[in-house]
């Protein structure tokens, strides 16, 4: 997706955690430790979204915002110990698209990043039609086909597929593929259950998708 994100947070094992879930979901990632230099960031970085912290040091959250908002749209997510609902207000008064309260879940995080670049891409169509060799998966139809023949796939199956046909060759970790299931209990033992089961249903295609030992599955292109 070639999008960066700006991560403004001062404590690195938060910020470690970010900068890995994001750019395992494909994003580009640039780090600032303090108000001043995510505002250098920023304006040499031109990122996509910026993932905030409110209490950081030089400048807190709220006056970033301020300032990047007097000249600019680009999506601003806050991150913040703070749950009292007047930050919660002030921070989306001056501009703030969200507000994650700590302790988040990063996938909880990457979710939300993903949401609020669609909102600003909505004018933008994802592709209905994903091909990789012989296999075809039409989002348009909702249906897949192998050698041209329909495949009786679930629409769980069905989206998982899609995924990996996205980028084909591609190893997905089984962490990444948990947020296509669509499913608030999944985890990766439930993708690795999914991925069976839709082996099983791929026909003539069934080799294509092929398992990468200590990372996850990919789809052969």
């Amino acid at each position: 997706m070639n999008e960066t994100v700006l991560i403004v947070e001062d404590e690195p094992r938060i910020a470690d955690v970010l900068e890995r879930y994001l750019q395992d979901a494909g994003y580009r990632t640039e780090r600032a430790a303090s108000g001043r230099r995510a505002l250098e960031l920023w304006r040499a970085a031109a990122p996509a979204a910026i993932l905030l912290d409110l209490m950081i040091p030089d400048m807190d959250g709220l006056e970033v915002t301020r300032r990047v908002r007097a000249s600019s749209d680009v999506p601003i997510l806050i991150l913040t110990a703070k749950a009292e609902e007047v930050d919660r207000l002030v921070g989306l008064e001056l501009g703030a698209d969200d507000y994650i309260v700590k302790p988040f879940s990063p996938r909880e995080v990457v979710a939300r990043v993903r949401a609020v670049l669609r909102r600003v891409h909505g004018d933008l169509r994802p592709p209905q039609l994903y091909v990789a060799g012989p296999l075809e998966v039409d989002l348009g139809v909702f249906e897949a086909r192998c050698h041209g023949s329909v495949l009786a796939l679930s629409p769980t199956q069905l989206r998982l597929l899609a995924a990996l046909a996205a980028a084909p060759n591609r190893a997905f970790k089984r962490h990444e593929l948990v947020d296509v299931l669509d499913d608030p209990s999944a985890d990766v033992r439930t993708v690795d259950a999914h991925v069976k089961n839709l082996r099983q249903r791929l026909g003539a295609c069934a080799g294509m998708l092929e398992t990468v030992r200590g990372v996850g599955y990919r789809l052969r292109g």
